[in-house]
């Protein structure tokens, strides 16, 4: 699994977030990638799960890409929850 987490430039709240996914990732023993990105360029980036800021949930709206919104970045527990619905929800 990809999973890109996004913000406005790519580079200052997407990176705290995918450290915390990745904390997450390996407590639940996903097999994913986690990377970060820019939300300009996430619609095409071939992610399976996209993360982001609650505050970007419009720019987010009509991607193809489940998009799971937080919002705070530093609460892993948030995260995980999260990322359990959605794998609930999806079948694994």
């Amino acid at each position: 699994m990809k999973i890109l987490t996004v913000c406005g430039a790519g580079q200052g709240s997407s990176l705290i977030l995918k450290m915390n996914v990745q904390d997450v990732v390996d407590e639940l023993g996903l097999d994913a990638d986690v990377d970060n990105d820019n939300i300009s360029t996430a619609r095409n980036s071939g992610a399976d799960l996209i993360l982001a800021g609650e505050f970007h949930e419009d720019a987010l709206e009509g991607f193809e890409v489940p998009v799971i919104t937080v919002s705070d970045f530093m609460d892993n527990q948030e995260i995980k929850s999260k990322i359990q619905n959605f794998l609930e929800k999806k079948g694994e």
